[in-house]
């Protein structure tokens, strides 16, 4: 392991993995938000577009999930039972807002000919695809405080500023599927939520102030402020590349932006997998554990790797005009 504790290896695939599903499972968390926020005489289009981009890749999001789980109960198993246990509830609600996601996404593109059937399918999707992302923010927020504190005030704004993310993210990277009328809408509202993002992220941090002072010190920590101000900094940046048209930049300063928050969150409580009761090193497994599943995660890499790019590849390589968009099928 080239002297590096096996336990720091398997905290960086941690961080890695949850940066991963940010960006990938919360672009296609936010692309539901904009599903169901469509407006305009352009809305078909708009859900047609959205439903163009998430078909090949909506259930390949997931895998940096299921991953993480895997690596949570194998490599940090005391820190799975507590957070299984003190969380439930959030976590219940996010299992069943991804479960009817799902389901939606595919009933409803099994019921165009049915339109109100299609309609209220859509509007599950859409539903659901905000549910699961505030409760994640929740089940953060609610750590970040402590004693798994999910409903208190600054959980509560975290699960807004998820959601605010995820619609951001969207927002960005469907610029680059498509050209014509409907990327200048997406283009109008990745501008527009890029801002909300920042003004909920003003309010979580007065919140924070107000109710949660130890959590606003954290935050202020040398290690913290870095990452929350690459964060902040690139949120400019997207405006500026979405305002001069550069979307292929907008798309790369969201993700950078999406991994310093995460960095900046991380610095805050580091070294503490659950603040107060256990750092990463304490709730380690074994040695051996952590260096089997390192030694596993690296041979999956090889074919995982190469599928995923094949994937984004093939179905991300152009592209669409708007007139092109045609209604979703099942995928």
């Amino acid at each position: 392991m080239g002297g590096i504790p096996a336990v720091t290896l398997v905290a960086v695939v941690a961080v890695v993995a949850i940066a991963l599903y940010a960006i990938f499972g919360g672009a296609d968390f936010g692309g539901g938000v904009w599903d169901v926020l469509a407006t305009g005489p352009r809305r078909q289009q708009q859900q047609d577009i959205i439903g163009h981009a998430i078909g090949p890749v909506w259930e390949t999001n997931h895998v940096w999930l299921i991953f993480m789980i895997v690596l949570l109960f194998t490599c940090f198993p005391p820190a799975f039972a507590s957070v299984s246990i003190g969380l439930y509830v959030p976590l219940t609600f996010v299992l069943v807002g991804i479960i009817l996601r799902g389901a939606a996404y595919a009933f409803r593109s099994q019921a165009n000919r049915a339109v109100r059937l299609s309609q209220a399918w859509g509007h599950v999707f859409g539903i659901a695809s905000i549910v699961s992302p505030f409760f994640f923010g929740t089940c953060v927020g609610g750590l970040t405080v402590g004693r798994f504190a999910w409903t208190s005030p600054f959980a509560l704004a975290v699960g807004g500023l998820a959601v605010a993310l995820c619609a951001q993210l969207a927002a960005v990277f469907l610029t680059c599927e498509v050209r014509g009328p409907v990327r200048q809408d997406f283009r109008a509202r990745g501008m527009i939520v890029t801002i909300v993002l920042a003004a909920i992220g003003a309010v979580a941090l007065g919140v924070a102030y107000a109710t949660a002072p130890d959590v606003f010190a954290a935050l202020k920590r040398p290690q913290s402020l870095p990452g929350i101000g690459v964060a902040m900094t690139f949120g400019f940046v997207v405006v500026g590349c979405l305002w001069f048209r550069r979307y292929q930049f907008a798309r790369i300063a969201v993700c950078i932006e999406t991994v310093a928050i995460l960095v900046g969150w991380y610095a805050s409580q580091a070294p503490y997998l659950i603040p107060g009761e256990l750092t990463y090193v304490q709730a380690a497994a074994p040695p051996e554990t952590l260096r089997a599943f390192l030694v596993l995660v690296a041979c999956g890499s090889v074919l995982l790797v190469p599928s995923l790019w094949l994937l984004f590849r093939v179905f991300k390589n152009e592209p669409l005009e708007s007139h092109e968009a045609v209604p979703q099928h099942a995928s």
